[in-house]
């Protein structure tokens, strides 16, 4: 399984294989023909709240991604993620496109290792938790 994360405003090249957004809002001066995107997961994006959150606090890295993941196992995110999970296994490859300007730290990036499967995952996110009873609602920020 192939998994890049490139920013939105690149160009789209051949090698990009399925582009996928994973943005909650689409980005600033771009044409859907520009963006030449084919899925556009909005419920994979971090909460408006927690977006906000980190754009604020920009030097809280770990815990905007303690709270995103806590945001992926509710049943949206998880749904959601699995539908990723299915794009990946496919023979081409997956392109994670953002917005951000922060190039290494996004919830894009966050979504490639869960992908590529992270040193330690949570228990409550991913393949391994859905139908099993462990996914729980995220917390209020």
């Amino acid at each position: 399984m192939g998994v890049v994360v490139k920013r939105v405003y690149e160009p789209a090249s051949s090698s990009d294989g399925v582009r996928v957004l994973v943005d909650r809002l689409w980005p600033r001066g771009l044409t859907k023909e520009d963006a030449a995107i084919k899925f556009w997961l909005r419920e994979i994006a971090p909460s408006n709240e927690l977006r906000q959150w980190f754009h604020a606090n920009a030097a809280g890295w770990s815990m905007f991604r303690k709270r995103y993941l806590k945001e992926l196992a509710s049943a949206e995110g998880s749904a959601a993620v699995e539908k990723l999970h299915r794009l990946a296994e496919g023979k081409r490859p997956v392109t994670l496109l953002y917005a951000s300007r922060n190039e290494e730290r996004n919830n894009a990036t966050v979504l490639k290792e869960l992908l590529e499967g992270m040193r330690k995952p949570p228990s409550s996110v991913g393949r391994g938790a859905v139908g099993r009873g462990r996914i729980r609602k995220a917390k209020r920020l």
